[in-house]
C-alpha cells in the first residue's frame, strides 16, 4: 500500500486514505452488531456500524498482529537469554481532545479486541480516575486547570500502569464520576492480569518531564506497546463540544446530583455562550498546549472530518 502523502519521505507515517483502509476489513471478521455500536457510542459521536466496519475493524486486526508479534518476540528473547519470559499485558493508549470521540474509540477497541481468541481479557481504564479530587485541586488553586497535566496524580497513574505491566495479580484504579465531577470515594476499578489494557485519556502520551534535580523521570507512555490518537480540526472539536454541552443540559445536567445542575436552566443562547467560554478558557488551551503536541508520539492517528467520520489513517512506519 502506498502512502497518500506527498511528504511521506520525511514523515514517520504512512498516510492511508479511508477507501484503502476500509478494504483491509475484508481480512477481518466483523463481530459487532448495530445494537453493540449504539451501546458503545458516546454522546454526540455519530459512529455507526458502517464506520466500525470501515475503520475500527481493520484496527483490531492490526492490533491483533502486534500482540502476536510481541508474544513471539518475548519467546525468542527468552530462548536467547535462557530465561522463562512471563506474558505481560499488552498496553494500548488512546489519546485526543475532549469531545473528539476517544472514549468511543477506546470502548470499540475493547469490544473488538476481546473477540480475538488470543486476547479474550481486555480491560479499559480512563485516566479521569487519576485526577486529583476537587478538594485537592481547590487547595492547590488549579480547579480551573482541571484536565491539564498538573491536575493528575501522575505518580499514582505511573504506579498503576507499571504494576499492570509487571503482571501484578490485582491492581486497583480510582473511579471518576462525570455526574458529580469528582473522584468517587471508596470505589475502585480492579484490573487482574488482562491480556490487553487500554488506557484512555487526554494526556496519556505526555513525555517525561525534567525533575528538579535536572534528571528526566519516567512517563506513563514509557509503558505503552501501542498508541492511538484521535484527531480533528480544532474548530470541529469546539463545535462538537458545544453540541454535547447543549445535549447534556437537557439530560445529565438536569439530575439533582449533577455538579453542573446550575446549567440545566440556562436558555439555548446562555448555554451556548457558557460552553464557548469553557472551551476558550480551559479545553481549547489544553488542547493546543498539551494534547496536540503529543500527536506525533502516537503509532496510529485517526483523522476525522467535520461529521465525525475518519477520513485518513496515519500509521507509523516500521
Amino acid at each position: 500500500m502506498k502512502s497518500a502523502s506527498a511528504s511521506s519521505a520525511v514523515s514517520p507515517y504512512d498516510e492511508i486514505p479511508r477507501e484503502e483502509w476500509a478494504r483491509l476489513s475484508q481480512q477481518t471478521p466483523l463481530p459487532l452488531s448495530e445494537e453493540d455500536v449504539t451501546k458503545l457510542r458516546g454522546l454526540g459521536d455519530r459512529v455507526d456500524l458502517h464506520e466500525v466496519d470501515a475503520v475500527y475493524r481493520p484496527i483490531s486486526r492490526l492490533l491483533n498482529i502486534h500482540v502476536a508479534a510481541a508474544q513471539s518476540l518475548r519467546h525468542s528473547r527468552g530462548d536467547f537469554l535462557a530465561q522463562r519470559q512471563h506474558r505481560t499485558p499488552y498496553v494500548i493508549a488512546v489519546a485526543g481532545s475532549v469531545a473528539v470521540g476517544k472514549s468511543t474509540t477506546a470502548r470499540l477497541l475493547r469490544e473488538l479486541m476481546a473477540r480475538w481468541p488470543d486476547t479474550p481479557r481486555v480491560s479499559l481504564v480512563t485516566t479521569d480516575g487519576f485526577l486529583y479530587p476537587n478538594a485537592e485541586l481547590e487547595s492547590r488553586g488549579i480547579m480551573h486547570r482541571k484536565g491539564f497535566p498538573e491536575s493528575y496524580d501522575r505518580r499514582r497513574l505511573l504506579r498503576f500502569v507499571s504494576d499492570v505491566k509487571a503482571g501484578v495479580a490485582h491492581v486497583e484504579a480510582p473511579v471518576y464520576s462525570h455526574l458529580t465531577y469528582d473522584i468517587v470515594e471508596d470505589e475502585r476499578v480492579v484490573v487482574e492480569r488482562p491480556d490487553v489494557l487500554i488506557l484512555e485519556g487526554l494526556n496519556v502520551l505526555q513525555p517525561a518531564r525534567p525533575r528538579r534535580d535536572g534528571r528526566v523521570g519516567m512517563a506513563v507512555s514509557d509503558f505503552f506497546d501501542f498508541s492511538v490518537y484521535v484527531d480533528a480540526r480544532g474548530e470541529d472539536v469546539q463545535r462538537w463540544y458545544v453540541e454535547r454541552f447543549l445535549k447534556l443540559r437537557r439530560t445529565a445536567f438536569s439530575d439533582p446530583r449533577s455538579y453542573f445542575r446550575r446549567y440545566a436552566e440556562l436558555s439555548d443562547g446562555e448555554a451556548r455562550e457558557t460552553a464557548l467560554r469553557i472551551w476558550r478558557t480551559i479545553n481549547g488551551p489544553n488542547l493546543r498546549e498539551n494534547v496536540v503536541p503529543t500527536r506525533g508520539r502516537a503509532d496510529l492517528v485517526l483523522r476525522k472530518d467535520g461529521q465525525h467520520r475518519v477520513q485518513n489513517v496515519l500509521l507509523r512506519k516500521v
